[in-house]
């Protein structure tokens, strides 16, 4: 996986256009306007060198930088999960592989219009392997972090509760069946609980870094609220390839108060959630 520095084509994107474009009016040898009732304009300008470099340097410093997408801070210390997700997979997990996945996902978009995080998911696919895979990261990721925190002993409540009982019985009917699909997920990939069209919620899995915004990312269409990692590198540092464990772990650090937030807020609404 690729952990070099987002690329400067943005940088050398307006250094070639503000060049052309000083250059361009050197060599049209661009008039100045002429004075009110004069019969001709006055004399073309001619730019040397020192004022074609001086007009690149005014073009860069007035062109707007086009928008990046950047790694969201943690809300929480790297040690704050402990013990059931370790802070040294917080730092490589979030700082190394995240940060990747957004480097890359820049990449791909240099030159492309400019949309939020939430809006590029819908066509992901459809735009490529780069688009759908660091995209789909960086989305992805973002809900991770926020959906986790310090751990409480506390689970679901209110109307998130109720509709949890309503689709599956009970919390501890929708813990064991989340649990069965994230283990059962093979190789890399994600679990998603999310609210369908109809507003019952639902779990299902995506390979690598889809996610069921992505038309063909899913089989079940919803709008996710929360998501499991289980590529390795969220886990193998502390669990090797013991993902069960991993995963109940993990119910120890749903910050359940921001699941309830993105159902009231966005998803029961039919909307996803913006990062």
């Amino acid at each position: 996986m690729d952990f070099s520095d987002p690329p400067l084509e943005n940088t050398t994107m307006k250094l070639i256009l503000a060049a052309s474009l000083v250059a361009g009016a050197s060599a049209l040898q661009m008039p100045l306007a002429g004075k009110v009732g004069a019969s001709r304009v006055s004399a073309p300008v001619k730019l040397d060198r020192r004022g074609m470099l001086a007009g690149v340097a005014a073009a860069l410093v007035a062109a707007p930088a086009l928008a990046e997408y950047t790694v969201p801070d943690l809300p929480y210390d790297y040690e704050a999960l402990e013990p059931y997700i370790d802070a040294a997979t917080m730092r490589f997990h979030h700082d190394k592989h995240h940060a990747a996945y957004v480097a890359n996902v820049n990449k791909a978009l240099v030159g492309k219009s400019e949309k939020s995080i939430l809006d590029l998911q819908k066509d992901a696919i459809a735009a490529g392997p780069a688009v759908r895979n660091s995209g789909g990261g960086h989305y992805n990721h973002a809900m991770f972090w926020e959906e986790m925190g310090a751990p409480t002993g506390k689970g679901p409540s209110g109307e998130l509760a109720a509709k949890i009982d309503e689709a599956f019985g009970s919390f501890d009917k929708f813990k064991e069946e989340f649990s069965a699909k994230s283990a059962g997920r093979f190789g890399s990939g994600w679990c998603w609980l999310g609210v369908k069209a109809d507003g019952k919620l639902a779990i299902d899995t995506t390979p690598n870094q889809d996610n069921p915004l992505m038309d063909g990312g899913c089989e079940t269409k919803m709008i996710p609220i929360l998501g499991l990692d289980v590529w390795e590198h969220a886990y193998y540092l502390k669990y090797q390839n013991r993902r069960p464990e991993y995963i109940s772990g993990f119910f120890n650090v749903i910050n359940w108060e921001k699941v309830a937030s993105n159902y009231a807020q966005y998803a029961s609404k039919g909307v996803g959630i913006p990062f």
